[in-house]
């Protein structure tokens, strides 16, 4: 996937509430802005939005001098996400399907994304659990979920953003534990999940959990560290979630279902469904 003009603007804002997040230094703010418009205006449009998002996050943080602009913020979703898992638990064992049940919390998870423009609705979690229940998804793509975790070997599930990973543990407690590897991202990324938020979410004495190496709010295949490559090339079910990693991997030649919230018009219409939807999409190739 290229990145599209529509996407330009949203890397000013990413700049811009990045640096916000940093420091009440205004004429930082105003430095790094600038700097984010100079490196916008000269881009190279061939790569996918979560290398060029990549790019400027790297300036907002040199610029800065910190290393975890979102750290906060990331630290007050983990833990709202946490108060959740007890009932969110006994709703998914209580349930008809859990495991669909489980797909269903973990897509509205997504929604905690720092990334969009529209941030504001991951503060109505709650709602957006309950609206998943009844989201329209396909069944068919369900069904081969279900028989491809059934069949699979090694199964990969790359996570996104912190809060949201929690969610994804509810769904990973409904998987063979034995056949996954979670990845989460290599370094501080916008509100991406890090090897520290998943120690501290006890993600990893669930699970077989590694970092992919890289920096970047999606999979960039080529900036990922040896040990993420050799797992993903054994893997033969990829559970990706989110924006960035659908961006970055949705014409990959690997089985991959993608769960994430359509949360911008570029990538609604990239995987053909409607802005604000709720999806599940089957890559077969």
């Amino acid at each position: 996937m290229n990145t599209y003009v529509k996407c330009l603007p949203c890397f000013v804002r990413q700049a811009a509430e990045g640096v916000a997040m940093a420091t009440d230094d205004e004429a930082l703010h105003e430095k790094v802005l600038r700097a984010a418009l100079k490196t916008v205006s000269e881009m190279d449009m061939t790569p996918c939005p979560p290398r060029m998002g990549q790019t400027i996050h790297r300036l907002v943080r040199e610029l800065s001098g910190i290393d975890d602009p979102y750290a906060s913020v990331k630290n007050q979703f983990n833990q709202r996400a946490l108060a959740l898992v007890p009932k969110l638990q006994q709703r998914i064992q209580q349930a008809d399907n859990p495991l669909e049940t489980a797909v269903r919390f973990a897509i509205a998870g997504n929604v905690i994304d720092f990334g969009v423009s529209d941030f504001r609705q991951a503060h109505d979690i709650e709602t957006l659990l309950e609206e998943a229940l009844h989201a329209d998804l396909d069944r068919g793509i369900l069904e081969n979920l279900v028989s491809s975790i059934e069949q699979a070997q090694h199964i990969l599930y790359l996570a996104d953003n912190t809060g949201e990973i929690v969610f994804d543990g509810l769904l990973i407690e409904q998987l063979p534990r034995e056949k996954v590897t979670l990845v989460v991202r290599g370094g501080p990324i916008i509100n991406d999940a890090t090897l520290d938020d998943a120690r501290e979410l006890g993600l990893t004495e669930l699970v077989h959990t590694i970092d992919n190496g890289s920096d970047a709010p999606g999979t960039l295949l080529d900036d990922c560290h040896e040990e993420f490559r050799q797992v993903y090339d054994q893997a033969d079910l990829i559970i990706a979630k989110g924006q960035g990693n659908y961006e970055s991997l949705h014409e990959a030649d690997k089985h991959i279902f993608f769960l994430l919230k359509a949360k911008c018009e570029v990538t609604a219409s990239i995987a053909g469904v409607e802005l604000g939807s709720w999806v599940l999409i089957e890559n077969d190739p």
